[in-house]
């Protein structure tokens, strides 16, 4: 570690992590929901669990990519942040927002909208912690080095907070709502956080493989060119049933079939600079995320997300367990296993360590893309059975749900072996033991120094 203010990303990965823990068990308490539907239906309804698995999923997810700003940026800018107070004042006021949202949830107070469920006072918290966040990092880098790394980081994070504002904007008509709603939802995850994906495996990648800095900027502008080109105008995929015009049925078909081009190019990029890599890096555990995360996101958001995009398929498949089956493994790989990648990374330097238990480590990755995988893999079954049975013949919800009893069965083992393979995370990120400790010097560098 090099600059001082990068120890504040600690905090942040490290309430990222608890964070972490609490959406996989929520998500697993959900999940048995589907195999008997009552469980504490009177205690904790369905729609609360499914709230605080979703809610604490996207606020994690933000707590790691602030945190891995934080952590990279000095690197990249070659100075200090502009002010840690800011990033200890937003990080209390995220904590606290979330909290606060949970306790809204569990007393039955809600927004009802999908992911953006939070009570107008945390919406307010988010913004404001959004426009801290923006004015400390963009000062650091105005006063620093400007890379291709932070200004593609930059314009992602200065984008989905922009966005954000979408979230308070709720009209009566229920068409306008669903667009609005999606240009929250889909120009995240579909647009501006595939640009902060792309900047932190940048910087991942120059870190464990040792490329030139110009090859790893070359692919990186092609990737954000393509994400952008395509995740905009792919919005329209959402639009083919809500009630907007019907010329979104062909945009949103043909621009989707874009989106999966990024997704590729961020895999082969992460296997061409391995492959060109010329350092021998200890910290081979962050290099399988590395790896793993732009595979698996590949496969999640591009190929199971080409499965059902175009508007033909879509009419009859929209709403099903296909659609769980994408949305569990492209958050998984485009997003979950990044930030599991940069916390492998970062955190053995910020608290001055080996990279350590790495056989722990790199085990709970091949237990969650294992359980994610077959999780999926069931879902797909499940939607397709479904899609028939429902939507083809006209069968009952009900009675198609009762059908598909084996496969939510099978869903279940699957997110155990998701939730056993996260605890087993967290536990080789934070437990260390003593013989790891290094004294950095020029004989023993810390690694990645």
């Amino acid at each position: 570690m090099k600059y001082q203010t990068q120890k504040v990303a600690l905090w942040y990965f490290l309430a990222a992590l608890a964070l972490f823990g609490i959406q996989v068990i929520g998500g697993l308490l959900a999940g048995w929901i589907y195999v008997s539907p009552n469980f504490l239906s009177e205690i904790l309804p369905f729609n609360v669990i499914r709230m605080i698995h979703t809610n604490a999923l996207i606020v994690w997810l933000l707590l790691g990519f602030f945190g891995a700003a934080y952590f990279l940026i000095p690197e990249e800018s070659e100075r200090e942040i502009y002010s840690v107070k800011l990033a200890y004042i937003q990080l209390i006021i995220l904590v606290v927002g979330t909290l606060g949202a949970v306790g809204s949830y569990l007393v039955g107070i809600h927004g009802g909208r999908e992911f953006l469920e939070q009570p107008l006072w945390v919406k307010f918290g988010i913004l404001v912690a959004a426009l801290i966040f923006l004015f400390n990092i963009s000062m650091t880098v105005l006063a620093g080095k400007k890379t291709a790394i932070t200004n593609v980081l930059l314009m992602g994070l200065w984008l989905l907070s922009l966005l954000w504002v979408f979230a308070f904007i709720n009209p009566d008509n229920l068409s306008l709502d669903k667009m609005y709603w999606w240009f929250v939802v889909h120009l995240w995850v579909e647009a501006t956080w595939e640009l902060v994906m792309a900047s932190i495996l940048a910087f991942l990648l120059l870190k464990l493989t040792g490329v030139d800095r110009e090859v790893v900027e070359k692919w990186l502008y092609v990737i954000v060119a393509t994400a952008l080109f395509s995740g905009i105008l792919g919005t329209g995929h959402h639009f083919y049933w809500i009630g907007l015009p019907g010329y979104w049925q062909w945009v949103g078909s043909i621009f989707s079939t874009f989106e999966v081009i990024p997704f590729f190019l961020m895999m082969s990029f992460a296997f061409v600079m391995v492959w060109k890599g010329r350092k021998n890096h200890p910290n081979k555990a962050a290099l399988l995320w590395s790896l793993g995360s732009s595979t698996v996101a590949f496969f999640g958001a591009g190929v199971w997300g080409f499965l059902h995009t175009l508007h033909g398929v879509n009419f009859y498949s929209h709403g099903t367990q296909i659609t769980a089956a994408h949305g569990h493994l492209s958050f998984y790989g485009a997003y979950v296993a990044l930030n599991l990648a940069m916390f492998t990374y970062a955190m053995p330097m910020l608290k001055n360590r080996a990279p350590y238990n790495q056989v722990l480590n790199m085990a709970s990755f091949w237990l969650m893309t294992g359980g994610m995988a077959f999780m999926t893999f069931v879902l797909t079954f499940a939607g397709t059975i479904q899609t028939h049975m429902q939507r083809v013949i006209g069968d009952y919800y009900m009675t198609v749900q009762d059908d598909l009893a084996i496969f939510y069965l099978m869903r279940f083992g699957a997110g155990a072996a998701v939730v056993i393979g996260a605890l087993l995370y967290i536990y080789s990120m934070l437990v260390v033991r003593n013989r790891e400790v290094i004294e950095p010097g020029p004989a023993n560098p810390v690694p990645g120094e």
